[in-house]
């Protein structure tokens, strides 16, 4: 098949990774910095979604959908999937000039043996391990920590704790970094970010700041806590609901039957409506409820 446009480079500062646009064999936008490579592919709804790939030896007016395999996040158009590219670019320049050295490691981590570590600096490295990862600070680095994130045994796990060691040492990180950081201890640690910078955190600012506002909110009403489509009542899901959506032991379920069409979960739970939404006391589709009292 022959490529809908010519490939296109973008001039871009020395010592950056280049950058080039085109079309694949497919028609998607794709692009190549380095050995990074990366696609606008369509979604449902007229959406789209960037997705990424790893050295491509094809020309990329030979690329099609399934040499990607990585996945992104949704993308507005074809100009945020331009940034996007252009901003990964940067990151790469940035974290190749901050002289990162990768080393072999057997050490003791609370995720298993490290298979692989890389020294940010002196004190500050991030350890690879067979299911997971994070960051150890020396106890000297340790103590420059915030002392609201601060872990006492100097791990700080990859998922978002690690957005704690950016946060202390920024110099140690890229733009991109620091900015994925800062918005991790925004939405999941946010009592820290506020006494960090001095100022409230709006709704719509952090996620968990919204989801406890939304509990305490709904703290008496039924919120859902597990559904399943009714094999008994045609159009309908069951669920199984409680106070607040809390769970445990000695906590009080009802259940409900609500219709299909209207069953869609909000960020932080569906909230039964007693006005509308009956209790259901018939034949359970939920296998261990049988034999449960309703």
């Amino acid at each position: 098949m022959t490529a809908r446009t010519s490939e296109t480079h973008v001039v871009e500062p020395p010592g950056s990774p280049e950058v080039t646009f085109g079309r694949s064999a497919d028609g998607l936008c794709v692009a190549l910095v380095g050995e990074h490579a990366f696609a606008m592919a369509p979604a449902r709804d007229g959406r789209h979604y960037l997705v990424t790939g790893w050295r491509i030896r094809r020309p990329m007016a030979e690329w099609t959908r399934s040499d990607f395999y990585g996945h992104a996040g949704e993308l507005a158009d074809e100009a945020a999937f331009r940034a996007h590219v252009k901003e990964s670019a940067l990151h790469q320049q940035q974290r190749a000039a901050l002289g990162r050295r990768e080393i072999h490691s057997r050490a003791h981590t609370p995720w298993g043996t490290s298979q692989g570590a890389t020294v940010y600096a002196e004190g500050v490295v991030a350890h690879s391990t067979a299911g997971h990862g994070g960051f150890h600070l020396s106890a000297e680095r340790n103590r420059k920590v915030h002392q609201m994130l601060r872990a006492n045994d100097g791990w700080y796990e990859e998922d978002c704790h690690w957005a704690t060691v950016a946060q202390a040492f920024p110099q140690l990180f890229t733009d991109f970094e620091r900015a994925c950081a800062e918005k991790s201890i925004r939405d999941w640690y946010p009592d820290a970010w506020e006494a960090i910078h001095g100022r409230v955190l709006e709704p719509g600012q952090s996620a968990k700041k919204d989801e406890r506002a939304f509990f305490e909110k709904h703290t008496d009403d039924w919120i859902v806590v597990s559904a399943i489509r009714s094999g008994h009542q045609p159009g309908f899901t069951e669920v199984i609901a409680t106070p607040g959506g809390r769970r445990g032991p000695g906590t009080e379920e009802r259940r409900f039957l609500v219709a299909t069409d209207e069953y869609h979960v909000g960020r932080f739970g569906f909230v039964i409506d007693v006005a509308r939404h009956r209790v259901y006391g018939g034949p359970s589709s939920f296998m261990d409820w049988q034999g449960r009292e309703t």
